[in-house]
């Protein structure tokens, strides 16, 4: 199990006490757009806690060269020519960036497998630079504090509960708004700052359509509740992409910039692409972990998530999710009792039942919450226990035959499975008369769906034909 960058809400909190009526109605998404984290108060430990949570940092000689000769051609034309900037690759699949007010930026591998040219990952870096020179991260904190202190006034003060949750939910508002503020006014210095640099100003935009194309392939766009996007700290990609395209043309004044499509492409050869098997392998709604010798599927219609605290699962609907995590356990503590000892605050487990699942020795129970049902299982692995947290708005037959099936899927993997399970890498192709879209995405070692995944990670639309002599990115298994 691992962490993803631009880390994932988890459905239940982290540990053994989950908050049962707070579960978040739909599934977490990718972040919309490259974002910012938190205030540093100790650079150097915060950073190395960061990278230690978000995966760990990724080495890759050529491409962490490229990131410090892009950073050192933009520092100049920002708005802080004297700030110092430090770019770290995260491992991490997932296609995110973000920022410190120290100056430490942040990448995930999967971003950078994401790009295309110079000028794009130029806009990502630019982007992130802007959030640091213009104090936002130091601006959103000082609203948040001003908030709480008003609404604690109202609520304790004046003794007025009810007016201190309106409060909250008013300055919810306001502050999601302001981080949209944010985040179109970082887009806007960011242009500006690559055009002033000498990079082609439409690469911002350009990568802002991969983000949202990338997105949509791995289902982000099918599951956004209705009401979410509400609060999100991030203008929508279309607004996005508008408004950096009417930018790139203030600045452009016809001079086209530099995108270098080529020195990109062959910093970023080789570079690891999707999840690192020795963390676990999510394909859809089915998991793999090879080192750990398990696998188990979702109900269908899940797409699971890998992070280090657990896996996690949502149904399209939001009324259905799944958490599988590990603990420690002593030999001489049965599943029954450990069932029985209570995993969820202020509830306790009823209809606790011993069974196995696939040769394994498990237990399930049920409990319940004002608004949710949960199912839950344990099943233990050699030195290892599995506990398997099946939530739902309702104890439907169908909630209950998802989890039973969800159950059922849990086992070891085969030793031929384990071999199968090998890491993929972005490999450069060149282009021959004749070559399709198609005939080189069947070269691919693609998690599913390797035209569209190819048509998306080459920043292609359907039907337009490759350019010989062109490099093209696939996707290939060591």
């Amino acid at each position: 199990m691992r962490l993803a960058a631009g880390l994932l809400t988890a459905l239940l909190l982290a540990g053994c006490a989950f908050d049962a009526d707070r579960l978040p109605p739909t599934a977490p998404l990718p972040p919309a757009a490259p974002r910012l984290t938190g205030i540093d108060r100790a650079a150097s430990r915060e950073h190395h806690q960061l990278v230690a949570a978000l995966g760990g940092e990724y080495r890759h000689a050529r491409a962490e060269q490229l990131l410090q000769q892009v950073v050192a051609r933009l520092t100049p034309a920002s708005d802080l020519p004297a700030e110092h900037y430090r770019v770290t690759i995260l491992n991490s699949p997932t296609v995110n960036a973000f920022a410190l007010p120290t100056g430490h930026v942040y990448v995930t591998r999967g971003l950078l497998a994401l790009a295309n040219d110079t000028s794009e990952i130029a806009g990502v870096l630019a982007h992130e630079i802007a959030h640091v020179t213009a104090r936002h991260a130091v601006a959103r904190a000082e609203m948040e504090q001003r908030s709480m202190l008003v609404s604690r006034v109202v609520a304790e003060v004046l003794n007025d509960p009810v007016a201190g949750e309106i409060v909250r939910d008013q300055t919810r508002l306001s502050i999601a708004g302001f981080s949209r503020a944010q985040e179109l006014e970082a887009d806007r210095i960011g242009v500006r700052t690559i055009a002033k640099a000498g990079y082609d100003p439409y690469g911002a935009a350009r990568f802002l359509v991969s983000l949202s194309r990338n997105a949509e392939l791995n289902g982000g766009a099918s599951r956004t509740a209705p009401g979410e996007n509400f609060l999100s700290t991030h203008p929508t990609t279309p607004e996005r992409v508008s408004q950096a395209i009417a930018a790139a043309r203030l600045v452009s004044n016809g001079r086209p910039g530099v995108a270098d499509r080529d020195t990109y492409l062959n910093a970023i050869n080789g570079i690891a692409y999707g999840e690192d098997p020795a963390d676990g392998v999510v394909q859809g709604r089915r998991f793999q972990h090879p080192r750990l010798g398990i696998t188990f599927a979702g109900p269908e219609g899940f797409q699971l998530d890998n992070t280090a605290q657990a896996v996690f699962g949502v149904s399209p609907d939001g009324s259905q999710a799944l958490r599988l995590d590990a603990v420690e356990l002593p030999p001489s503590q049965s599943l029954k009792d450990f069932l029985a000892s209570g995993w969820i605050e202020g509830m306790t487990t009823q209809d606790i039942a011993e069974t196995t699942v696939n040769g394994l020795p498990a237990a399930t129970g049920v409990t319940h919450g004002k608004e949710w049902h949960f199912q839950l299982a344990a099943i233990r692995v050699d030195g290892a226990v599995y506990r398997l947290v099946y939530a739902s708005r309702d104890s439907s037959s169908a909630a209950i035959r998802n989890f039973r099936q969800t159950l059922a899927s849990f086992r070891r993997l085969s030793s031929h499975e384990i071999a199968s399970i090998r890491p993929r890498r972005i490999a450069l192709v060149t282009a021959q008369p004749g070559d399709t879209a198609e005939k080189l995405a069947s070269r691919m070692s693609a998690p599913d769906r390797p035209l569209e995944r190819f048509l998306v990670l080459n920043g292609l639309t359907a039907g337009k034909p490759l350019t010989p002599g062109w490099t093209y990115k696939i996707i290939t298994e060591d």
